[in-house]
């Protein structure tokens, strides 16, 4: 991670997670990630706005989809050749109709008719929640664990349009949507 764009100025090595960058960069306005694919923070303790970042050269932050040239703090998304299963919820706590996903869904509301996730179990694998359709606005990472209502995963709203599973390495091509299992 460096100062400037293209690479210029002072840089930041990171190779494991970091919830506290503010100590060795003021800003970063451009990324090369060697290896592997990282999820950059817009905040300190993996907070704000999220960023999925693979291998490659990113000169400018309009080059990650970021709004400014603040990263604080970063996380390596692990390489994972498991299974992937998630259930989510209509309604905070684990309240409401819920389904069972093992697969990417690039609209929500197209397959399942909503678009309102309040809470989520990921019980298997690294999921990658986005705000709209086709995978595209803002990011939302999540890890094997419980969350409770959406503000839990960083986002302000329990709008979710579409979701795909992470193995740590680049997606070619997402999945289709799955036809998983329907519960009330």
């Amino acid at each position: 991670m460096s100062n400037y764009r293209n690479f210029q100025g002072r840089h930041y090595e990171c190779s494991s997670d970091y919830s506290e960058m503010q100590n060795h960069l003021s800003r970063c306005n451009s990324i090369r990630v060697e290896s592997g694919c990282w999820v950059a923070y817009e905040k300190p303790n993996y907070a704000g706005y999220q960023y999925m970042l693979h291998k490659g050269e990113y000169p400018d932050y309009q080059r990650w989809a970021g709004f400014n040239d603040c990263i604080r703090s970063c996380r390596m998304v692990p390489p994972y050749n498991g299974n992937y299963r998630m259930k989510i919820f209509e309604r905070s706590d684990f309240g409401g109709q819920n389904l069972e996903l093992m697969e990417d869904c690039p609209d929500l509301h197209e397959r399942f008719h909503t678009r309102d996730i309040s809470s989520v179990n990921v019980m298997e694998g690294y999921w990658m929640l986005h705000e709209h359709p086709n995978y595209r606005g803002r990011q939302y990472f999540l890890r094997p664990g419980e969350y409770r209502r959406h503000s839990e995963w960083g986002s302000s709203s329990p709008t979710i349009g579409s979701l795909r599973r992470l193995n740590g390495l680049p997606r070619l091509s997402p999945t289709s949507c799955p036809s998983e299992n329907h519960n009330k």
